[in-house]
């Protein structure tokens, strides 16, 4: 299977976490979107110990809230003891609901509101990461209005282009996100920083793109910011503290895709990191990362009910299910590649190739295209793998659909962690 946590039983069915999906299926119905706690809870516990035996004691990973923020998932972080980062209030209550101590929290965002920046500052969040000049004017002023001084750590672009989707990019210079290192802005924003009264630079982010499989552009990054570091002690004489390296790396949704071992890319990115330090002859950074998409992207698949087959001869054939762009926009979006399976039929041939088609009156309303599963019929139940990161988070109610049910396994129990939206909730903020 595509991942170890996947099965099929003695049934043709199959199985997340020792739970049968069609069972699932049948108990919750469709949509429905299935989370395996322990996966996540794996996934976590990789990066933290990973990032304590190569970076050192202070080092840590912050779940990229992004991915899938609920109220679930931010209790697992704090059960794991790792950090969070957030772009927008909403993500912030959200973690404010379930206790945890946002002093862990970094704070991103292009565009923070005053709201936002009000919100989370009165909420005690840890860091602002800081992308534009703008912005830090507004954290200072209202830092001092306070009477507080605000830890910041500047967004920069390293000018590293990870060949990932272009949507995705986010490390060029010409990004929407960050200041760029290599036309001097960067030491400007420096400057400007540590001339503030009310904010404190203690560190410096990056982050070049998401769904990336090669180590090269991340070790090319972490060489260039810790040479960054060494050139801002130099000419400003000031120790940067934290290194924020951001996320990004690959998870695999289809058989073509390797698994990466993430522990062993974190090591070698190590040995860059401190190979720099040492030749510079600065002080080790508290090394921070963001994994989002790696820690909770295959711990989750998605399960629909077959409705329609619709074959073109000559053309191609369809399949329609009970979901689409409202729950996974991704294809829509990105072309993402998926692995679909006839979760009812695993031990037959799969010998029908097939479009899988969403609800939606919208022609690019696709989950993928081209794939091979056996001849369905109204009634089955089919899967889509690797679906826990940016789908229920980008899930949408176009066509005024409800968003799915989402079903935690833990303990070989299962239990909703979000409610399926009802025809009720649909309406509940028209006037």
């Amino acid at each position: 299977m595509l991942h170890e946590n996947l099965s099929v039983n003695e049934m043709g069915h199959l199985c997340i976490a020792g739970k049968d999906t069609v069972d699932l299926a049948k108990k919750y119905g469709t949509p429905l979107m299935v989370m395996d706690e322990n996966r996540v809870r794996r996934n976590m516990r990789i990066y933290k110990d990973a990032m304590k035996k190569h970076f050192g004691e202070k080092s840590y990973p912050l779940f990229a809230s992004k991915s899938f923020s609920c109220k679930y998932i931010y209790r697992l972080a704090k059960d794991e003891n790792i950090g969070i980062d957030l772009v927008s209030s909403g993500e912030l209550y959200t973690a404010l609901s379930t206790g945890f101590d946002v002093s862990k929290a970094f704070l991103h965002g292009n565009n923070k509101t005053d709201f936002d920046i009000n919100y989370a500052m009165e909420s005690g969040v840890g860091y602002f990461v800081v992308d534009n000049l703008t912005e830090l004017d507004r954290i200072d002023e209202m830092a001092g209005e306070k009477g507080i001084i605000q830890k910041v750590i500047l967004r920069l672009t390293p000018g590293i282009d990870p060949h990932t989707h272009a949507a995705i990019v986010t490390g060029r210079v010409d990004s929407k996100f960050g200041i760029a290192i290599e036309t001097g802005q960067a030491d400007e924003a420096v400057s400007y920083t540590l001339k503030k009264k009310n904010v404190r630079l203690c560190g410096f982010h990056c982050h070049i793109g998401s769904q990336i499989f090669d180590i090269k552009p991340f070790c090319d990054a972490s060489e260039i910011m810790i040479k960054y570091i060494s050139h801002i002690k130099e000419k400003f004489d000031y120790a940067i503290e934290i290194l924020n390296l951001g996320g990004g790396f690959g998870v695999k949704y289809i058989d073509s895709q390797p698994e990466l071992d993430y522990e062993e890319f974190i090591r070698l990115i190590s040995v860059y990191i401190h190979n720099e330090v040492k030749r510079a002859g600065i002080d080790m950074p508290t090394v921070v990362m963001e994994p989002g998409r790696s820690l909770v992207a295959d711990s989750t698949l998605t399960l629909y009910t077959v409705g329609g087959t619709k074959e073109i001869p000559g053309f191609k054939n369809y399949v329609s299910v009970d979901g689409g762009m409202p729950d996974n926009p991704r294809y829509a979006l990105y072309q993402s590649d998926y692995t679909v399976c006839l979760a009812s039929k695993m031990n037959e041939k799969a010998d029908f190739e097939c479009t899988v088609a969403g609800r939606c009156c919208e022609s690019g309303d696709l989950l993928q295209e081209n794939v091979l599963i056996p001849r369905p019929v109204r009634g089955d139940i089919l899967s889509v793998l690797v679906t826990g990161a940016y789908n229920y988070s980008m899930a949408s109610n176009y066509n005024r659909i409800p968003r799915p049910c989402v079903v935690g396994i833990a303990n070989e129990e299962d239990f909703v962690v979000i409610k399926r939206e009802t025809l009720e909730d649909l309406v509940k903020n028209d006037i």
